[in-house]
């Protein structure tokens, strides 16, 4: 690993040159801190010594002052194709730690360097509980170990798999690896591998004590369980009805989105973002697409940003919609989740009008969106938010305030403050637990700043409380949206920089070097300079973000994705111990989550 010169540099515009400079004064003079990256998020990047990792994570857990308390992410990449090092300590593969302060509203970012054939570093799960599934993926994904992590296993992908499917070096299409074939021999040991072991997860198969002594059951639901809602798997030891411990299996909706990225042109990724949560349109296209622009430095138009707040809100009910039946369906109540469908139908044909597509609306652009808003929009939009409200008024009536789903609901799967942000919960899951942070609000994009709507939170942090939260959002969202129907801003509906936008057809027909340009950018892509940067937003199920890598080409180098089911799906054990079997599904209801946006 090289260390190039003068790469402990100040902070560049944007970043909080006060933290850095208490980091370096800190770290920098034991050899810990080797670096202070400029992003062009500007997110506090800083590079630490393998050795002090651990040191360094702890101090800004606990020590510093108005810590670091969350753990929003943690992963890797694979650096041995990189051209721009930009002078950084860049080894063979870079795992980063983003870290978040609610007090301070700041995220900070921390590198570590690896290189050689020692792949490896200290586990984190002692500080961040939620560290546990993402060092299991870095795992699966890179091939890193984490020493003392106690379950180190692949995450997402089968026991099976040969090779680290985010390594340059691996193949990320079929057509590279051949026909694939399982004989019978492979079939069963792959049938094999899906027996589940109780001691392989440190479980014990009999209770003894002076008290009792008996044997626990080991009960399967999924993965094709309807109370999953989709692909996932859960294994729940139980003491009679009684939940012991739960262990969820992942991965059986993995579609390595964030390899399919590193191919696919900046314009040409933003259909696939659409497949991240298939429920919630163009609320994945808006984290994607801020992010590029804030990597390229666009700037989108004011009519622009006010179309996609609208569009979002729309979708945000839509999902929500969704939620709000199956989650009735789950306690038991088989009525509201029609009414509810038919009620997210008429937001569909509305987006259908506007976008073109319904459930995949491939609608955002870089710079803006796809185009301008039709004739009639404006009286689509007028019917629904002046009918919408009545249906909420029955909908709270028929299910929120029914005797039956306060009791399965009022106490059952409660999660504290101090856990909700252990475990890296956000958007609904945290605001139940008392918490007021919506990024609409703290971190406002895209003109949300300019928006009157409030913030519901709960007090207990129960599966009703979840449930209240998602209720009230529906008329928050409805709120904001009329009033994007009453001051939509004239104007054009996307930039016109020429990384976002092919140059004008009255010109291309008249300049040669245009039309080549014209030609170049919509069959080639766009070329973004070097740099990184991510941009989070709040979706409908909590905070999604993409960190995005740009080393100087038309194609992401890498790709993050960071969905909140993800690490939402990891709390279900903690939720659903010493709670009973029957009250599991109001749990996982409660959550609120997709296994497309857990798996990616």
């Amino acid at each position: 690993m090289t260390t190039r010169p003068s790469a402990i540099r100040e902070a560049s515009i944007g970043e909080d040159t006060g933290l850095v400079a208490e980091l370096v004064a800190h770290f920098g003079s034991n050899g810990c801190l080797t670096a202070v990256q400029s992003t062009k998020d500007g997110i506090p990047t800083i590079w630490i010594e393998k050795h002090r990792l651990r040191d360094t994570l702890r101090y800004v857990k606990s020590e510093l002052s108005r810590p670091f308390p969350m753990l929003f992410d943690l992963s890797a990449t694979d650096e041995r194709l990189r051209h721009h090092h930009d002078g950084l300590p860049i080894g063979s593969f870079t795992v980063f730690y983003h870290l978040f302060s609610f007090e301070r509203n700041q995220s900070l970012r921390m590198k570590v360097a690896l290189d050689g054939e020692s792949l490896s570093l200290p586990s984190s799960i002692d500080l961040w509980p939620n560290a546990d599934w993402y060092e299991r993926e870095i795992y699966d994904m890179f091939g890193i170990r984490f020493d003392g992590h106690p379950f180190l296993r692949r995450l997402l992908m089968p026991s099976w798999w040969e090779g680290y499917p985010l390594r340059k070096d691996h193949p990320s299409r079929a057509t590279e690896v051949g026909h694939f074939q399982m004989p019978p021999e492979w079939l069963d040991m792959t049938q094999d591998a899906l027996q589940f072991k109780p001691e392989d997860w440190g479980l014990a198969r009999t209770h003894h004590d002076q008290d009792s002594d008996f044997d626990y059951m080991f009960i399967n639901l999924g993965p094709a369980h309807t109370g999953t809602h989709g692909v996932l798997r859960l294994v729940a030891q139980l003491a009679g009805e009684e939940i012991i411990h739960i262990v969820p299996d992942i991965g059986f909706h993995h579609r390595s989105q964030e390899k399919i990225a590193e191919r696919q042109t900046w314009h040409s990724f933003i259909p696939y973002t659409d497949r991240i949560d298939y429920l919630q349109g163009v609320l994945n296209e808006m984290p994607y697409c801020l992010s590029v622009e804030r990597l390229a430095g666009i700037t989108v138009p004011p009519r622009a940003q006010v179309i996609r707040v609208m569009m979002s809100e729309f979708y945000r009910i839509a999902s929500h919609l969704v939620w709000y039946g199956t989650f009735a369906g789950d306690i038991g109540a088989l009525s509201p989740v029609f009414y509810m469908f038919n009620d997210r139908e008429r937001i569909l044909s509305i987006a259908e009008g506007v976008c073109g597509g319904r459930m995949h609306p491939n609608w955002l652009r870089i710079g803006g969106v796809a185009r301008d808003l039709p004739a009639g929009w404006n009286t689509l939009v007028k019917q629904f938010v002046d009918w919408f409200p009545s249906r909420l008024d029955d909908y709270e009536r028929l299910v929120m305030d029914n005797p039956i789903l306060k009791q399965r609901t009022v106490g059952i799967g409660a999660l504290s403050l101090e856990d909700a942000i252990a475990w890296g919960a956000t958007g609904p899951m945290l605001r139940a637990c008392g918490l007021s942070w919506d990024l609409r609000k703290a971190r406002p994009y895209s003109g949300y700043e300019q928006f009157d709507f409030e913030v519901p939170v709960g007090l207990n942090g129960d599966c009703y409380d979840r449930a209240l939260v998602h209720v009230l959002e529906l008329r928050q969202s409805l709120r904001i949206i009329r009033q994007c129907l009453d001051a939509m801003p004239s104007g054009p509906y996307t930039s016109l920089d020429p990384l976002a936008t092919p140059p004008l057809k009255t010109h291309t027909m008249q300049d040669i070097e245009t039309l080549i340009n014209h030609f170049v950018g919509v069959s080639w892509g766009p070329v973004l300079p070097p740099g990184e940067a991510e941009v989070a937003t709040e979706s409908s199920k909590g905070q999604t973000s993409y960190y995005l890598t740009s080393d100087g080409s038309q194609f992401s180098y890498r790709t993050r994705i960071r969905t909140p089911s993800f690490a939402h799906i990891q709390m279900v054990p903690l939720m659903a111990r010493g709670e009973l079997l029957s009250d599991l599904l109001a749990v996982l209801g409660s959550v609120d989550y997709v296994l497309s946006d857990v798996d990616r």
